[in-house]
């Protein structure tokens, strides 16, 4: 009998018009693995993440009482017409874990948590609860009265408690402890009236100086270094005490408290370049000499089990801890012993072995970030879930890709429904079912080109299908290098000691498994003052008010452009300062909160989502008004602003820069929120092209780039190289490598068993030579 229940193996979509998506239809297949494929910008994220995963998250926080739906997130519900046989979706994305500096792999894998009750249990001598081993739990003790009402009087009672932390006291918990330097802060051989002080924004005449002169306490005009003890006490480190300057009442406190409150408690992204550059200078981090780094009080490292303590168990490689927990025997625990085994197993199967468990998680990298967060879903008995991959392979070596294809089937295979999101042929390959979106990017796409198997995309005239089968050949003849970045003896995480030449004025790629010490070579171990424009994964700050226009710098030039063609004053040009309608702030959208409904946003009527207040709209620069350029796509504006009265040259720079990393289909004022990742790494590199730097190092810049995008890319980094500049690329793309000029591989394997160098010579050595993992494939790859 065929029965009703058995009729929902698909997920229906239907009128999706999230983003750029161009009111699409589409069936997905349950518990299969889907592969969603196009050029970067072509809808694959809105459709996958925007559509099906975000509302599959919100029916499930619908289920939840309103008074718990007011302490989750609200998320409004995506524009599409229906969607049915939806299940749970588990989003698996690449977004970095959060670099807060007290999180460490253990701790946001739970690994930690279960040490700790281990060595509560089980460790000699016996010093505490769990917490006892926790370096985010600090020791506190106290007591005193307390005051209650009881049945109409009021009784006081004392008590005392006391918590005991694993907390380093010295360092807090930290692992390092920061040092200021003080020939930074101020010159000891001039007086306060001269101008002693060098901190960024203390000049002679401002209150920051004044304070110091006029407090009383010092002499200004007595040079800093003849100060008594007591002047310099003073001067430096005086608790706020309340002073009168002249007639006007001031606190007064000494320079290093001040400088810590004003400097080193905001977050150092945020800062002005200038002083980011002096706490850069003035501000030293040390190792703890108390703990070690280990960030646990004595009292934690002293309790042992096997001899081990836990500062030690989070030091070691994952494999090796994986093979001591193994050897424990000890039944009162077992059930823990288990979980722990299991975890532990996941991370050397999946192939994070080589990490240790107290790695701060901020310094993964996006594809770690994503294998560690795998490992949560691996050992889990739910079936029938969705699981939405974002680019698995990002970071992986070829040899790795292979691993993480077994993983994805593991999870289809327990009768799950798998959706990847994913630019390589080797796993496109493994697909059951193909969905690819296009044709274009932005604008020119968001339709369905092909939905079928992977033998139907190879015939089918799509992009993606020409592109499928493309094979770089090696190059025939090389570049010859100018010069050499010389590194000795670097021993940067997991680094042995290496000494390398890099090659300079050539394409230089780096390339070995995950985890062999490729980013530590480049981000680790160049010498500092080389000259060198680091590109990395990092993401973009900025928030829904900031665009392509604003990230760049473009709209300074643009709007100074069109102050002068109107003689007003360019404030008038930005939608956050004078300009801005009154109605949306500038904003263009109005957001009404309804409590613990999702929040609408709808267009601001006024300006009708221009953002700008309607007098500013008259003044035109080169026939179109400021909202009109914001519109224009980066391909027009590059012409719009090349001649005629329009011509602004420092706007042109930046646009050019924009259309070479391709680029060309975004407008100029999309909001960067709604930018891919890999747009936002080619909008990073857009920025910096017009930079003095000598050597580029970019990391892993094919990220998120379709095949076809790929040449575009290879054209770019050979025309930057032809231009006089060194390049160095961290990839694991074998387009890329077998463009190289030279090729440095490390390994041979991860962690310990990495962090040398394998190889260095020109692609076609590599390939002939076929002695490391990476020739191997590379030689597969180019069909040698």
């Amino acid at each position: 009998m065929s029965m009703l229940a058995d009729s929902h193996d698909l997920i229906r979509v239907q009128g999706a018009r999230e983003n750029n998506l161009k009111d699409i239809t589409v069936e997905i297949p349950k518990r299969r693995l889907t592969v969603f494929t196009g050029v970067s910008g072509s809808g694959k994220s809105s459709l996958v993440f925007g559509t099906i995963a975000a509302e599959s998250q919100r029916m499930i926080n619908e289920t939840y009482s309103a008074f718990l739906q007011g302490f989750m997130p609200t998320l409004a519900r995506p524009d599409v017409d229906v969607l049915s046989g939806l299940t749970t979706a588990i989003i698996v994305d690449q977004e970095r874990m959060g670099a807060n500096s007290r999180s460490t792999v253990g701790t946001a894998t739970d690994v930690n948590a279960a040490l700790r009750i281990l060595f509560s249990r089980l460790g000699e001598p016996h010093i505490g609860a769990p917490q006892a081993f926790s370096f985010n739990v600090a020791s506190i003790s106290g007591s005193g009265a307390v005051t209650m009402e009881r049945g109409g009087t009021t009784v006081k009672e004392r008590r005392s408690f006391s918590i005991t932390g694993g907390m380093c006291p010295r360092c807090e918990g930290m692992g390092t402890v920061n040092d200021i330097d003080l020939t930074q802060l101020y010159d000891d051989s001039k007086s306060l009236n001269e101008g002693a002080l060098t901190i960024p924004g203390y000049t002679a005449d401002g209150w920051g100086v004044r304070i110091f002169t006029g407090s009383g306490f010092l002499d200004a005009d007595k040079p800093i270094r003849d100060y008594t003890t007591r002047q310099l006490q003073d001067f430096l480190y005086k608790e706020p005490v309340k002073v009168k300057v002249g007639d006007i009442n001031m606190t007064y406190e000494g320079l290093i408290p001040k400088v810590q409150k004003s400097f080193l408690s905001k977050d150092r992204e945020a800062m002005q370049p200038h002083i980011r550059a002096f706490v850069d200078r003035a501000v030293t981090f040390a190792t703890c000499p108390d703990c070690g780094g280990s960030r646990l009080s004595a009292a934690a490292r002293s309790s042992r089990i096997d001899g081990l303590n836990i500062a030690e168990a989070c030091s070691m490689q994952i494999s090796d801890l994986a093979e001591w927990v193994n050897r424990l025997d000890e039944p009162s625990v077992a059930p823990l012993l288990a979980e722990l085994r299991h975890t532990l197993n996941s991370f050397v199967e999946i192939g994070l072995g080589y990490l240790s468990l107290d790695r701060p998680s901020g310094t993964l990298s996006g594809g770690e970030a994503q294998r560690t967060k795998i490992i949560r879903h691996l050992g889990s008995s739910l079936t029938d879930v969705t699981y939405v991959f974002d680019e698995p392979t990002i970071g992986l070596h070829p040899h790795d890709i292979q691993r993480m294809n077994d993983l994805l089937l593991r999870l289809r295979d327990k009768g799950n429904t798998v959706l990847v999101v994913e630019h390589k042929p080797e796993m496109i390959a493994i697909a059951d079912h193909v969905i690819d979106l296009g044709p274009g990017a932005g604008t020119a796409g968001g339709e369905i080109c092909f939905e079928g198997t992977l033998e139907g995309l190879r015939a089918s005239d799509t992009l993606t299908g020409r592109h499928l089968d493309d094979r770089a050949a090696v190059k025939p003849a090389v570049r010859a290098a100018t010069g050499s970045l010389q590194i000795r003896g670097a021993t940067a995480n997991n680094l042995q000691d290496v000494d390398v030449d890099i090659p300079l004025g050539v394409l230089v790629v780096l390339t070995g498994v995950a985890g062999s010490g490729k980013s530590s070579l480049v981000h680790g171990s160049i010498p500092a003052g080389a000259g060198v424009v680091s590109i990395d994964q990092a993401g973009i700050k900025g928030s829904r008010r900031s665009n392509p226009a604003t990230y760049t710098g473009m709209l300074e030039p643009i709007r100074k452009a069109f102050a002068k063609a109107n003689g007003v004053k360019p404030a008038l040009f930005s939608s956050n300062s004078e300009g801005a309608c009154p109605n949306c702030n500038g904003a263009g959208v109005i957001y009404t909160d309804l409590g613990i409904m999702a929040s609408v946003s709808t267009t601001c009527e006024v300006c009708e989502g221009k953002r700008f207040d309607a007098s500013v709209l008259e003044y035109h620069l080169g026939g179109r008004d400021i909202s009109e350029v914001l519109a224009m796509s980066v391909t027009e504006a590059v012409d719009f602003f090349a001649s005629g009265e329009a011509k602004t040259p420092a706007a042109h720079t930046i646009l050019t820069g924009m259309a070479d990393v391709g680029l060309g289909y975004l407008s100029l004022g999309q909001p960067l929120t709604t930018l891919s990742g890999g747009e936002r790494q080619r909008l990073k590199l857009a920025t910096h092209l017009s930079e003095k730097g000598g050597i580029y190092v970019l990391d892993e810049p094919t990220t998120g780039l379709h095949l076809a995008d790929v040449e575009q890319l290879l054209g770019l980094l050979d025309r930057l190289v032809d231009s006089g500049k060194s390049v160095i690329v961290v990839e694991h793309h074998q387009a890329v490598m077998a463009h190289a000029d030279w090729i440095i591989d490390l390994g041979p394997g991860a962690g310990h068993d990495g962090g040398r160098i394998v190889f260095e010579g020109t692609p076609a050595d590599l390939v002939a030579d076929r002695s490391t993992l990476t020739g191997q494939h590379l030689a597969t790859y180019v069909g040698a």
